[in-house]
C-alpha cells in the first residue's frame, strides 16, 4: 500500500482587495528654448515652447488584485520658432520663419488593471493596464507675418487600444507611487485640415507598436481607498 499525500493549494497573495477604490492622477511639463542651435540638417534654430500633460484616473476592484475603471487625458503643446535654416546641401538651402503652433489633446479611456504582488512585499507591485482610448486633438499653425500670415486648422479623431504594465510602490497605508510604460498599442486616426480658409485635405491613418515606447512613460500618484 502506498501512501498518498495532498499538498494544498495556496491561495493567490492580495494586493488590492475586492471592494477598494483607486484614483490618483499623472501630470507632466516641459519647456525648451534654442538659441542658434544646430541639428544635422537644420542650422541656428531659435524657437522655444512647451508641452503640458494631465491624466486623472479612477477604477474599482471588482475582484481581488483586479480592478476596472476609467482613464483621461488633456494635453497643450506650444511651439514658436522664430527663425530656422534647413540646408540639404549647398545648392538647397530654405529660411523658416515665424512658425506658430498650438496643439490641444484629449480623450477618454476605459481600463482594466491586474495586479501582481512581489513575493510577501504589501507595498510592492507589477500591474499590467488594458487600456481602450477614443480621443481628439485640435491645432493651429501659423506662418509669416503681417499680409503675408498663413494658417492650417487641423482637427482629428483617434481610436486607440493598448497595454502598459508598471509598479506600483506604496509610501504609506494609502497613497502609492506608480511608473508605467507603454509596449503594445494599436491605432487608427483620421485628420481633416483646413488652410488659409480655402483648401481642404483629408488624412487615414492605421499604426502598431510593439516595443517599449520610452514617449509614453508614466509617473503618477494614486490613493487606495
Amino acid at each position: 500500500m502506498h501512501a498518498q499525500s495532498s499538498q494544498k493549494k495556496l491561495p493567490p497573495k492580495v494586493f488590492v482587495p475586492k471592494g477598494q477604490w483607486i484614483v490618483g492622477s499623472s501630470v507632466s511639463y516641459s519647456e525648451h528654448t534654442e538659441n542658434n542651435y544646430d541639428f544635422l540638417i537644420v542650422e541656428k534654430i531659435n524657437a522655444d515652447g512647451y508641452s503640458f500633460k494631465v491624466s486623472p484616473m479612477f477604477a474599482y476592484a471588482l475582484k481581488d488584485n483586479m480592478a476596472l475603471g476609467g482613464r483621461f487625458k488633456y494635453g497643450r503643446t506650444l511651439v514658436r520658432m522664430d527663425e530656422t535654416q534647413l540646408n540639404l546641401d549647398d545648392e538647397n538651402q530654405f529660411d523658416i520663419n515665424n512658425i506658430y503652433q498650438l496643439k490641444h489633446s484629449y480623450s477618454a479611456m476605459a481600463i482594466f488593471r491586474n495586479y501582481i504582488p512581489l513575493g510577501d512585499s504589501k507595498r510592492f507591485a507589477l500591474f499590467s493596464e488594458t487600456q481602450l482610448e477614443v480621443g481628439g486633438s485640435q491645432s493651429k499653425v501659423a506662418n509669416g507675418e503681417g499680409e503675408a500670415l498663413t494658417g492650417t486648422y487641423s482637427k482629428s479623431t483617434d481610436l486607440g487600444f493598448g497595454v502598459a504594465p508598471g509598479l506600483v510602490a506604496f509610501i504609506n497605508n494609502y497613497t502609492a507611487v506608480e511608473v508605467s510604460v507603454g509596449v503594445l498599442g494599436v491605432n487608427f486616426g483620421k485628420k481633416r485640415q483646413v488652410t488659409n480658409q480655402v483648401e481642404t485635405g483629408e488624412q487615414s491613418s492605421t499604426s502598431a507598436n510593439f516595443k517599449i515606447n520610452i514617449f509614453s512613460i508614466g509617473l503618477g500618484i494614486a490613493f487606495y481607498l
